[in-house]
């Protein structure tokens, strides 16, 4: 299991980390002869198995996180900019703190990704009767040979980090979805495992990566001489919920 207050995943550091991402590399490379085979496998499914799968996929689109985080931490900054000091100031700069780190630690994954699948331009599924498995048009593609990486992996991955990073407790369940989601994307024949792998990682990497830029700037984060990484918590808006909290039970 993840260890959400180390500073890098498994065990990453700056020392080992080329002996990781050679076992990375190395387990990508022995999936690739089950790409086609877990691909078939899952799609030929009967439709009452696989529907599930195409209802939970969606928790792989970045839309529905990245545009109300946006919104809000929009709102909130330009609000902030008005209210002159107090106990609402604060809660509404750590309102745009937590808006903002959501919009970041899961879009600069998902927008890494995208870049990714572009320039490997790898062939989907779907094109495998008429290219194989291993086609690839770089740089100049469209979609259909945009699979390695997967972009909902990725964002659901990165999700369920970026969520677990300050909500703790939540971090099993939403994790489970995510990893659901990547098999969601080889059930409905989107991509292959080694697609659904490498997203996953992008999302890992990249939503540790921007908690730690977070916490070296000691926003919303802190990281402690131990070497790991704290989330400092948001007391003033716990201070409105809890209030809000008592005038509706009043």
């Amino acid at each position: 299991m993840l260890k959400l207050q180390d500073r890098w995943p498994m065990g990453l550091t700056r020392n080992n980390w080329p002996d990781i991402a050679a076992m990375v590399i190395l387990v990508l490379f022995i999936l690739v002869f089950f790409d086609v085979w877990a691909s078939q496998t899952l799609q030929a499914w009967p439709d009452v198995w696989r529907q599930p799968f195409a209802f939970i996929t969606d928790f792989g689109l970045s839309d529905w996180i990245l545009i109300p985080s946006l919104l809000v931490t929009l709102i909130a900054g330009i609000t902030f900019r008005f209210i002159r000091s107090g106990f609402y100031r604060r809660a509404v700069w750590e309102l745009t703190l937590v808006s903002g780190f959501i919009f970041i630690g899961v879009g600069a994954p998902g927008l890494l990704t995208n870049l990714l699948k572009r320039l490997f331009g790898r062939g989907r599924p779907a094109e495998f009767l008429e290219s194989g498995g291993f086609a690839f048009q770089h740089f100049v593609n469209d979609w259909t040979f945009q699979s390695f990486p997967s972009g909902h992996s990725a964002t659901a991955m990165a999700s369920a980090l970026v969520i677990g990073f300050m909500a703790p407790r939540f971090f099993k369940l939403i994790l489970l979805i995510a990893a659901m989601t990547g098999v969601s994307r080889i059930v409905i024949g989107m991509h292959y495992p080694t697609d659904v792998v490498a997203g996953f990682i992008i999302g890992l990497l990249g939503a540790y990566a921007v908690r730690n830029l977070f916490a070296a700037r000691r926003l919303l984060f802190a990281a402690l001489p131990d070497g790991t990484v704290r989330f400092r918590g948001t007391p003033n808006l716990r201070r409105i919920r809890r209030k809000l909290f008592q005038r509706a039970t009043e």
